[in-house]
């Protein structure tokens, strides 16, 4: 039943028939959470911090790649959840206990990853900030 409701829009469901055009596919919905989530948007500015203070305290290329890793880690769990969220919405508007658990756990899934970028940032970042 769910298939039958989907209304698949831009390709009618087939693979992008070239690179180009899975690059914009690509890039439209990096574009979308940039533009429509606000957990997307805060993060870009928290990243954009992060990355400052980096800069200020002159970060070991270990501890960038630490950084880097992180950042995009919790970007990446934004867009998977804004994704799953929007799959569920598609599917049903009303109340469903199944729809509310996959929201829940994909929610959860970004909350995990934001405390562990607080971890490598407490790690890199506090003995800088103290001595």
């Amino acid at each position: 039943m769910f298939l039958k409701n989907l209304e698949l829009q831009g390709n009618n469901g087939m693979k992008n028939k070239n690179f180009l055009s899975s690059v914009k596919c690509t890039i439209s919905g990096i574009l979308y959470c940039i533009k429509n989530e606000r957990n997307v948007k805060i993060d870009i500015i928290i990243a954009i911090l992060v990355v400052l203070l980096g800069f200020v305290f002159k970060l070991s290329k270990i501890e960038w790649c630490f950084i880097v890793c992180v950042i995009f880690f919790v970007i990446v769990s934004e867009m998977f959840n804004t994704a799953i969220e929007k799959t569920v919405d598609l599917y049903t508007k009303e109340y469903n206990e199944i729809a509310k658990i996959a929201k829940d756990v994909s929610s959860g899934a970004v909350m995990l990853s934001a405390i562990c970028s607080v971890i490598v940032g407490c790690i890199i970042f506090l003995p800088k900030i103290i001595g």
